[in-house]
């Protein structure tokens, strides 16, 4: 398996693409990792920044454990308030109450754990950061 973090990422991100709510809302292209505001871009988007990864030690079958924390960062310009609480429902939505598929490990536990809603300067940017954490195993 790769980095937990980043199974986490590609994972959520295989989800989100395939949910129906979220790519009425956001184009395929638009889900994907990055860690600034995409001033140049006029579409919504949700980024997926650096995560961190606490590694847990093995579990009693010699599996390796790990939490993954990582936030969202979802965008929206040239609309209200509105339009990026509808696209963070929407993520939110596709990410609950579901396990998520890791390529080479399991996720034991997955769940949003906050929603914020943050004002940027500029008031054409809507910005929600949606933080979520996973318990991952997979073998050495």
């Amino acid at each position: 398996m790769i980095e937990a973090t980043l199974a986490l990422e590609t994972a959520i991100r295989e989800r989100l693409i395939l949910n129906s709510a979220v790519s009425a809302l956001v184009p395929a292209d638009r889900i994907r990792s990055g860690t600034t505001r995409p001033d140049s871009e006029r579409e919504p988007c949700v980024l997926m920044s650096n995560g961190m990864t606490t590694l847990h030690g093995y579990d009693y079958t010699a599996q390796r454990t790990a939490w993954a924390y990582l936030d969202l960062h979802v965008w929206t310009f040239e609309a209200e308030q509105d339009a990026v609480k509808e696209v963070a429902g929407a993520v939110l939505g596709a990410l609950d109450k579901r396990k998520l598929q890791i390529e080479g490990g399991y996720c034991d536990h997955f769940r949003a754990t906050a929603c914020r809603f943050v004002t940027d300067p500029d008031p054409d940017h809507g910005h929600a950061v949606i933080s979520v954490e996973a318990l991952i195993r997979w073998f050495v």
